[in-house]
Formats: structure tokens, sequence, C-alpha cells
């Protein structure tokens, strides 16, 4: 059931989820995010006109900028907005407040990132295609959302946690998720909207549940998204697809 996401229902997200300093997980799926970037600043490389969809915890942004690509980040809260321009002040990072539905570019990108983004919107196939608008002719889109098919639902099913791979947990519903993906509807839901594949990488190797890995040293996660690339990418926790504007 679609969510009718608001800039208002945005700000809950963030204040219950982003901004909010009571949340245990971060770290495990900041570390995770970290090992995305690679592939993502290979994938973009050779475009200087960079958009971000969504701010997040930032981390995507920061890296971007330690790695001296300036970008746009396109969000819908305003509190992530305010949060974000105070927190990058001097750095060539510019925040457009909008909603996706209703953003148009003054010219277009050659890239854009939408990173745990097609889970959480209420259209993906029609917020894809919104995408294809905002991209030059031949511009690189990159999509990463968590996987069905990751090692903890997989474990999930089989012990009978879960009914199916594609359940919601309770944190899936905390951060506004709306579905999960394995990489065939992924790349479905992008050659919809008119996307050609290019390649699919997946990090995280996730035997269990962010909560039952809490309390589990940071070597040990690190190591179980360093062995990523050893490991098919449609088992790995969070699965990223490189494709380009038709």
């Amino acid at each position: 059931m679609a969510l009718d996401l608001t800039p208002a229902a945005l700000d809950r997200f963030a204040e219950d989820y982003y901004l909010n300093d009571a949340i245990d997980d971060t770290d495990i799926e900041e570390l995770a995010q970290r090992h995305s970037i690679p592939p993502i600043l290979a994938a973009t490389a050779g475009c200087p006109r960079l958009l971000e969809m969504g701010y997040g915890t930032g981390l995507i942004a920061g890296e971007l900028l330690a790695a001296d690509r300036a970008v746009d980040v396109l969000e819908g809260s305003s509190k992530l907005c305010e949060f974000a321009t105070q927190r990058h002040s001097g750095q060539p990072l510019r925040m457009i407040e909008s909603m996706f539905e209703d953003f148009s570019p003054t010219e277009p990108y050659d890239a854009v990132l939408a990173l745990h983004v097609l889970e959480h919107v209420d259209d993906p196939v029609g917020i894809v295609r919104q995408i294809g608008t905002w991209l030059r002719h031949g511009g690189v889109l990159v999509a990463v959302t968590p996987n069905a098919r990751s090692l903890h639902r997989l474990l999930g099913v089989q012990l009978g946690v879960q009914e199916h791979l594609d359940d919601l947990s309770e944190r899936d519903k905390l951060v506004g998720h709306q579905r999960v993906y394995d990489l065939a509807g992924l790349s479905g839901d992008l050659s919809a909207g008119g996307f050609e594949i290019l390649d699919t990488f997946g990090y995280f190797v996730k035997p269990l549940s962010n909560r039952q890995m809490i309390d589990w040293t940071p070597e040990v996660l690190d190591g179980l998204n360093a062995i990523s690339s050893q490991v098919p990418a449609d088992i790995c926790g969070n699965i990223g697809v490189v494709c380009r504007r038709h």
C-alpha cells in the first residue's frame, strides 16, 4: 500500500531515524554504504554534474565530497535540508528542497544516484521515468536497494521467521520501505523506466538482521563487507544496478 509521501511525512522519517541518535544500527548501515563508494565513483567517472536523491544520514554526500566530487542533493525533508546545509557549510554541496515528483532541473545532469530510494517511493517506475528527464542523453543512473535474496532473508524463510523473502520487517517500516527488490525486479523496473542495464554489483554479505549483529565487532562487520566481491551479488544485503538513459 502506498504511503502517500509528503514533506511532513519525510520530516517524521528524518526525526525518527536519520536524525535520531538513539538508533543503534546506524554504524552497521554506514559501514556497508562506505563499501558502495568505489563502484559508484567508477560508474560516475567523467560525470561533472551529479545529483544524489535524498540525503539520509549524509554518509554518501560526505564520501563524494571527500573524493572531490561536487554534488547536488535533492531532498524533500526541510529538516534534513537544514541539517545538511549547516553540516557542509563551505563545501561544494547544494541542497535542493523538493519532492522528487515536483523536481525539474534547469539543465540536465550527467549522472543521478538513486541510492536506497526506489524501495521508499510510491511509484518506482514512474520515478525512474522522471529521472530520465533529468539526465542528458546517455546519462548514467546508479540505483541501490536492499536485496530480497540477501542471506539473512533466505535464512529467515528457512527458519520460519518470515514467510516470504520480500516480507517487510519492523525496521523496514521504521525507515519507510514499501518494498524490497531482487536483481531481476530492480533491473526490470529500471528497464521499464527507459534505461539500459550496464552492470550490477552487491555489497555486505549479511547473514543475520542488523538487530542480531548489534554487538558484532567492527572487524567482523568490515570483513563481511570486504568479501562481497567474492560472492554472487544477488545474495548480498544490498544490490546495485548501473544503467544508462536511452
